[in-house]
């Protein structure tokens, strides 16, 4: 759907757009669940490698409802069918908001795509592989001679997840302050003004969304928090648009004071 400069949608026509991009990013969603789902113990077994790993030896996993099981498989597979079809929903998001974008703006449609699958598929390589082996070995290790760890499928998939999906949420900064200073609500000086304050709610998230309460689980993630920081005042200074050359940038006070008494001057410089 393409328009001009001057034409604006109406609301129905919004409304019948968003509906349209959201049964496509259903249907790719179904595709991805069915054919994840085939695979349902493999994607679990690879989802508990990093408990398993720091379990005790004849140690086993339990689920203590009947249908517990069944769901833990669905839920794995629908995250596995979300992160698998990730760069088709980006796809589908971007062509709802391209509309209301520059022609020039427009342009940034595969990096969308490509930096945001890359960035979250990072953050949830990050969580799996460096920062949940340290805190399950944490949890593991106040088991004892009689005092045993039994994790239930539920328990752990739950926790595994909500951890995972943080991890690619926060991965995902450069590209939220990309577009947050396209739209004009924060610059490069303001991040970087603001970086101790910024430095301070980045601990605070990780002392939140860390499993455990040790340092160093909380530096994993605090860590590369605050290098995609320094990276989002690098993209924000480069998405601010710059005037193109030749023209100067008009206040809009003395833009309005010249429209306001244009032609009554333009009248008394002819007579």
């Amino acid at each position: 759907m393409t328009l001009s400069a001057d034409e604006k949608l109406p609301l129905t026509a919004h409304l019948e757009e968003l509906r349209k991009r959201f049964v496509h990013v259903l249907i790719a969603l179904a595709i991805g669940f069915t054919l994840c789902y085939t695979f349902k113990e493999e994607l679990f077994r690879i989802v508990t490698l990093p408990l398993i790993e720091v379990m005790p030896k004849n140690s086993f996993m339990v689920f203590t409802s009947l249908p517990e099981a069944f769901f833990t498989y669905m839920k794995v597979s629908f995250f596995a069918a979300l992160i698998l079809t990730s760069p088709y929903i980006l796809l589908e998001i971007w062509k709802f908001i391209s509309p209301g974008l520059y022609p020039q703006e427009k342009k940034y449609v595969f990096p969308f795509v490509f930096l945001s699958t890359l960035l979250f598929s990072a953050g949830v390589l990050f969580g799996y592989f460096v920062a949940l082996p340290p805190a399950f070995k944490f949890f593991i290790s106040f088991s004892s001679e009689f005092l045993k760890p039994m994790v239930t499928m539920r328990e752990y998939l739950g926790l595994a997840l909500k951890l995972l999906l943080a991890f690619g949420l926060c991965f995902e900064l450069p590209v939220f302050v990309f577009f947050l200073a396209k739209i004009g609500v924060v610059n490069a000086r303001m991040l970087s003004t603001q970086r101790r304050y910024a430095i301070l709610l980045i601990f605070i998230a990780a002392a939140v969304l860390t499993p455990s309460p040790d340092l160093i689980s909380q530096l994993l993630m605090a860590g590369p928090l605050l290098v995609l920081y320094e990276i989002s005042i690098l993209v924000a200074r480069f998405a601010v648009r710059k005037p193109r050359a030749g023209r100067k940038k008009v206040p809009v006070e003395e833009s309005r004071e010249v429209s306001e008494s244009g032609p009554a001057a333009t009248g008394e410089q002819d007579e």
